[in-house]
């Protein structure tokens, strides 16, 4: 496929047909991805492969804490997992809030389920010491996730780039045997799409790229002002 025909169709695929993806047509996806950039190019990224059913259900249930927290306080008209505003949903209001089967049914649909990990004693994380929650150190994992999504979606699968079950992140180290100096930077399901989709929408440029200074004048030159 052309490769702005894919960038343009990768959506987030939550939905499975139940057909296999074969060992060797993984093999191609992963290798594919393995040349997204890194920092330093450490190649820090560890992956396991899931396909036992009963290792899944179980990575879906530890997913359930965040998913809760995500749906209690979006029924309460917050920003869920807002690094900025604290969470204002009460113990009481969180432990009555039911998570939907969707909600993780993916991690057990798909035809396999990759948990993506990297290693933090590899990473450069240049907001560090930055008075913010850090997100530089992604930038040594997440290339590497949606090129993984994008090999997929050339192959004729597709997946999405979950992270509800890092708000458990010790007790998935522990499950998955995954080392304390690595961190769990995603779970992503993949398998068939029940329905390819066509076209996504997003914003224009214009409403989201400025010439000069965040506040400067909308890009392209000429673009009306958003």
């Amino acid at each position: 496929m052309d490769i702005y025909e894919v960038m343009r169709t990768t959506g987030a695929v939550r939905r499975f047909t139940g057909d296999p993806l074969p060992d060797d047509v993984l093999h191609r996806i992963l290798d594919r991805a393995r040349f997204a950039p890194t920092g330093g190019n450490r190649q820090g990224v560890r992956v396991i492969v899931l396909r036992d059913p009963d290792t899944r259900a179980a990575l879906a249930a530890l997913s359930e804490t965040g998913a809760r927290r995500y749906l209690a306080q979006s029924a309460n008209g917050e920003a869920p997992w807002n690094p900025l505003h604290p969470m204002q949903v009460s113990a009481e209001q969180l432990a009555a809030t039911e998570v939907p089967a969707d909600m993780t049914g993916p991690l057990l649909t798909a035809a396999v389920v990759l948990v993506v990990c990297v290693d933090l004693g590899v990473v450069a994380a240049m907001d560090q010491d930055l008075d913010r929650i850090g997100l530089i150190a992604g930038a040594s994992v997440y290339p590497f996730v949606w090129n993984v999504l994008l090999a997929a979606r050339n192959e004729g699968f597709g997946g999405v780039l979950t992270t509800m079950a890092v708000a458990e992140e010790p007790r998935v180290q522990h499950f998955l045997g995954i080392p304390a100096d690595h961190a769990v930077a995603a779970v992503v399901p993949l398998g068939r799409p029940q329905h390819q989709v066509r076209r996504l929408t997003r914003r224009p440029v214009a409403e989201f790229v400025t010439s000069e200074r965040f506040d400067g004048a909308s890009f392209p030159p000429g673009a009306p002002v958003p």
